[in-house]
């Protein structure tokens, strides 16, 4: 009987590096990690070509100026002439025609996050952030103070460092500083991209249900950063948010040194004297109830202060001085997507967040509020991702905008493969926000958001969009339409 290559899949004997490799092909290139990976193995000398079915700036111009070939669209053609090893991207899935192209023609195969292990972390002291919350920020915290007091560390993150112009590098430094994913590695491998990073130290902020298209509730979340901690070697450090308490009950495992921190009593870390202004956060920071120094961080809010406190501990770990520490965060410039001024027009500003479970909408919303006290908060809200548009987290949203003054919901594009009773409703959001004594209003387009805007905003107005995806390039749209194209600082 003849077995089809689909029903066979990839061959496990072939999930590994070749000896000789000259030739990699990136499956899924421009997606933001898997094309960041591109630009790193092509400075490192290798031939590199990708395929992927959305080819479009910004990143097709970055990958065409590092002189990287890609295919748009996936065929079995992409894999001529043969490569010697082949990155397979998340995004592909078993039945795709690449893939089981690949398995009938046996070329190795990896996944991203064995490909960045194996070439550029391995030999370098691994720093790995972790957690639902705050990775981008506190790994993108992480990179850019590591640079600032001189030791310049390679990376990969999910955001764009301000202070890079870019979510990668690569340098001769002994750290290297990346983004944890709880997200699976492949289609092959199902387990979280940060069980392949070797960490010597681990940020974790944060430990709550998310994902809900790959987990099935927050048992399963909690075994999957487990494993993270049963990884960790006994001589390195888990830096853990402990005012979280789902975190301090997966911490119990820990055979490595665990330092708790906080703004409760009992953390070894510990955040006081919290003060939020538009331009930043200043804090004082006590170890083990012992005062360590006060801070400055252009980020608002608590949970950025959290975010800087994880990244204080980590180079007190180190061995940098403290006050070198406290002079680099004044410095740090921020993340794009995370509390970004896009720019004011007609004395509104408009503010760019990525943030989309209900706690990180929560956070963001009563850290602008707080900086901008005394200036009406409009939330402009996008569900987007998997969980979002699962009514998992409806009766959640329904609180989490309460420190706004007018929320704007969009109606989402449907998940095609979820039943209507089981999918997000922004109109149910609007009723319950309305019920809450909140002025909320629901659209079913981008435009219709614009126009709204348009006509109803006022100077003084703080206008906080959030989503995970472009949301139709509303940012400067809206900036366009209230007269003003520049950006301008917060």
């Amino acid at each position: 009987m003849t077995v089809s290559v689909s029903s066979v899949g990839l061959d496990p004997a072939l999930n590994r590096f070749p000896e000789n490799i000259r030739h990699i092909h990136l499956m899924g290139i421009c997606g933001t990690g898997v094309g960041a990976l591109a630009g790193m193995l092509k400075s490192a000398g290798f031939t590199v070509t990708g395929s992927d079915q959305q080819v479009y700036p910004p990143m097709s111009d970055f990958l065409a100026g590092q002189g990287i070939a890609v295919q748009s669209g996936y065929s079995p053609d992409n894999l001529a002439p043969r490569p010697d090893l082949v990155v397979v991207g998340n995004v592909i899935r078993r039945e795709n025609p690449e893939a089981l192209a690949l398995a009938e023609r046996g070329i190795p195969y990896v996944s991203f996050p064995q490909a960045l292990s194996h070439f550029f972390i391995r030999d370098k002291t691994s720093l790995v952030v972790a957690g639902t919350h705050g990775k981008t920020t506190t790994s993108s915290l992480l990179a850019s103070l590591l640079r600032e007091i001189g030791a310049e560390p390679s990376f990969m993150i999910g955001g764009l460092v301000q202070a890079f112009g870019r979510n990668f590098n690569v340098s001769e430094g002994r750290y290297f500083v990346a983004e944890g994913d709880e997200y699976d590695t492949a289609f092959f491998d199902k387990g979280p991209k940060f069980l392949h990073y070797r960490p010597r130290i681990a940020i974790l902020t944060s430990i709550e249900f998310d994902h809900a298209d790959i987990y099935a509730d927050l048992a399963a979340i909690k075994a999957s950063f487990a494993k993270l901690v049963a990884a960790m070697p006994a001589d390195g450090f888990l830096v853990a948010c402990w005012d979280d308490p789902v975190v301090r009950e997966v911490c119990q495992g820990a055979k490595c040194s665990v330092v708790g921190y906080g703004c409760s009593e009992g953390c070894d870390w510990r955040v006081t004297d919290l003060l939020v202004r538009p331009e930043s956060t200043s804090f004082q920071v006590s170890r083990r109830g012992v005062a360590f120094g006060g801070y400055e961080n252009v980020l608002p809010g608590r949970h950025n202060a959290l975010n800087a406190l994880a990244v204080i501990a980590v180079l007190d770990i180190l061995g940098f001085a403290q006050q070198e520490v406290a002079q680099g965060l004044r410095k740090f410039q921020g993340v794009r997507r995370r509390q970004e001024v896009r720019g004011v027009a007609r004395g509104v500003t408009v503010i760019d967040d990525f943030a989309h479970h209900p706690t990180a909408v929560r956070e963001t919303l009563a850290a602008l509020a707080a900086a901008y006290a005394g200036r009406r908060l409009v939330a402009v809200f996008e569900p987007r991702t998997n969980s979002s548009r699962r009514k998992v987290f409806q009766e959640a949203y329904a609180s989490a905008f309460d420190a706004a003054a007018e929320v704007l919901v969009r109606e989402p594009a449907p998940l095609a493969n979820i039943p209507e009773a089981e999918r997000f409703s922004s109109r149910r959001l609007v009723d319950d926000l309305a019920s809450r004594g909140l002025a909320a209003g629901y659209f079913s387009t981008t435009e219709e958001v614009l126009s709204y805007l348009d006509g109803s905003v006022r100077p003084g107005d703080v206008v906080a969009i959030m989503s995970n995806g472009g949301f139709d390039n509303i940012h400067q749209r809206l900036l366009e339409l209230l007269g003003q194209t520049t950006a301008a600082p917060m």
